[in-house]
């Protein structure tokens, strides 16, 4: 197994941020802008799924690239990719709703802008196998919470930043959002070209595996201790993805109009996200161990969709701001907990392709979670988080069932490990 160092986990986790700052600077914007380019409903369920659609099918392909190719130049292309989807996402905005481009109308460009971001982003699993691959068994679940402390940070700075492009009382479409999340690609790029190592051991031996491989899908899915992970996160992310899909235009239905103020509940979200997953669970996984620790996640998220549901129902956006660190907090403890377990009941040699097993599972989820959120949004306001709770539920029941230890854990574990 290849050790980088601290150094190394510090620089993947400063690329990652980076490229994340781009991300939270788009994704406030989406569904409110889709409204604007005279997106229906589906349409904007759609162009929500899009992003996670391509990262269903290319999570894999990264991921077991990286088992042969190295880490480090997975992260670039994907780095490279993003740099150009958000500069298309400006340009679109930039152009006008009513114009077209090469023929095609202003909408279309916006989906193929998200297409491209999201191919692109499938390389969060190669960086995830990066982490793999540079820590032992006992430190996976921290170091796998890294990714989780860039999310949360980009999350909260990312709207922060974009709130800076856009009028506080206008909510028109602006395209300074989208070439400022081009500029920080571009710089994270430039910064893991210079800067990160290759984490990948020279003498590693990668599994034979294909695109979009069905057989390794159907063998880790038979793998009880591999299986029932992919599972549970697969409803767990479904559940968190109606909730996230659907607050901008649950907060613009409880009175927040204008874009600026909606990018604050964003970066809200994302500073919870960040000291949670980047404090909190860092230092209670060691005490606390992934399965607990995943349950505590399970719990907090159903308790805090049920929360939000209330809200909605209310309309009472006090009572949103009060709920939301709940179900946040839950989703930032489950994620590194299961994605951590995942990685330790999968042999070394097969880290990228089950880890982009793990992300493409996340993917789908992401995938139907907005097309199931928007379409109950559209008949009430708090229906995606009943439904949500109700899915974390039995999310918390397949949590509960990962307790029994993977016969295979102690084959894998290397002396080096111990």
């Amino acid at each position: 197994m290849a050790r980088t160092g601290k150094a190394s986990l510090l620089i993947v986790f400063v690329t990652v941020f980076i490229d994340l700052l781009g991300f939270g600077i788009v994704m406030p914007l989406l569904p409110r802008y889709a409204q604007d380019f005279k997106a229906s409903e589906a349409q904007l369920g759609m162009l929500m799924a899009s992003f996670s659609a391509m990262q269903f099918l290319f999570a894999p392909l990264w991921g077991r690239l990286s088992d042969r190719v190295g880490r480090r130049p997975i992260l670039m292309l994907g780095l490279g990719g993003s740099t150009l989807s958000y500069a298309l996402f400006g340009y679109v905005n930039q152009l006008g709703v009513d114009s077209t481009l090469l023929g095609l109308g202003a909408l279309t460009w916006l989906f193929i802008s998200r297409i491209g971001a999201g191919v692109a982003g499938a390389t969060i699993s190669t960086a995830q196998a990066y982490i793999a691959d540079a820590t032992d068994h006992a430190n996976r679940g921290k170091g796998m919470a890294l990714i989780g402390a860039a999310f949360g940070i980009g999350f909260t700075f990312g709207p922060l930043l974009g709130a800076a492009f856009v009028s506080a009382e206008s909510s028109a479409p602006s395209p300074m959002p989208g070439y400022a999340a081009a500029a920080l690609s571009g710089l994270a790029l430039l910064f893991a070209i210079f800067k990160l190592p290759e984490s990948l051991a020279p003498d590693s031996v990668p599994h034979d595996y294909h695109w979009l491989d069905a057989g390794a899908l159907r063998r880790a899915l038979l793998r009880p201790a591999v299986g029932m992970i992919l599972l549970t996160m697969f409803i767990t992310t479904f559940a968190f993805a109606q909730f996230e899909s659907t607050l901008s235009v649950l907060t613009e239905e409880l009175g927040m109009k204008n874009d600026r103020n909606n990018f604050f509940v964003f970066a809200y979200v994302g500073l919870v996200l960040t000291i949670s997953q980047g404090v909190l669970v860092r230092r209670m996984i060691p005490k606390l161990g992934e399965f607990r620790m995943a349950i505590v996640g399970t719990s907090l998220m159903t308790i805090g969709m049920l929360g939000i549901g209330l809200a909605a129902k209310q309309t009472s956006l006090t009572l949103l701001y009060c709920v939301l660190p709940i179900g946040v907090v839950g989703f930032s403890a489950v994620t590194p907990s299961l994605q951590s377990l995942l990685s330790q009941r999968s042999a070394e040699e097969e880290q990228g392709g089950i880890l982009g097993l793990g992300q493409s599972m996340s993917a789908l989820a992401r995938i139907l979670g907005p097309l199931a959120g928007m379409l109950l949004f559209a008949s009430n306001a708090s229906y995606p988080y009943w439904s949500a709770a109700s899915l974390m539920g039995l999310g918390l029941l397949l949590v509960a069932s990962l307790r029994t230890p993977d016969p295979d854990a102690a084959s894998k574990t290397t002396a080096e490990d111990v």
